[in-house]
C-alpha cells in the first residue's frame, strides 16, 4: 500500500508528501492563492500522466517528438461535491511526426494507460484533440 501524508502549516495550506517522499505546498484557499489547490492539482495530474503516456509511445513508435505541451481546461459541478464533469485536453506536438502515429499514442494513453483519467472518467466527460505545429520556436 502507498501512502501520503498531509500537514497543515496554517490558514488553508498544507504540505502534502507522496509515497516517494517528494512534498508540495497545497492552498485550499483561492483568494490567497499561494500554491496549487487539491483541485488544480488534479488537472495538472491528467496533463503529467497523458503526457508521460505519449512520450513513451511515441519513443517506441521511433517519432522524433521534439516538444510536447498538454493542456488541460476543466468544469465543475455547480454544487457539493464540485467535482470536475467536463474535461478537454488539447495536445500540442512538434518534431518529425506521423499523424496516425500521434492520434494512436493518444487513443492509448486515453482509453488504455493514463491512470488518472480513467479515475476522472467516473465523473467526467473527457474529450481530446492534438494540433501537430511546424517550425520551430
Amino acid at each position: 500500500m502507498q501512502t501520503s501524508s498531509v500537514k497543515w502549516i496554517g490558514e488553508q495550506k498544507f504540505v502534502a508528501a507522496g509515497p516517494s517522499g517528494h512534498a508540495i505546498v497545497v492552498d485550499s484557499d483561492r483568494e490567497t492563492n499561494s500554491a496549487p489547490g487539491p483541485m488544480e492539482l488534479v488537472l495538472m495530474a491528467l496533463g503529467a500522466c497523458t503526457a508521460t503516456d505519449v512520450v513513451i509511445v511515441m519513443k517506441k513508435k521511433r517519432q522524433k517528438l521534439e516538444m510536447l505541451e498538454v493542456i488541460c481546461s476543466g468544469e465543475r459541478a455547480a454544487e457539493p461535491p464540485t467535482v470536475w464533469t467536463k474535461l478537454e485536453i488539447l495536445y500540442r506536438l512538434r518534431g518529425e511526426l506521423d499523424e496516425a502515429a500521434v492520434k494512436h499514442a493518444i487513443e492509448l494513453s486515453e482509453e488504455k494507460y493514463c491512470s488518472v483519467a480513467a479515475m476522472l472518467k467516473k465523473t467526467a466527460k473527457i474529450s481530446w484533440r492534438y494540433e501537430i505545429l511546424r517550425g520551430g520556436a
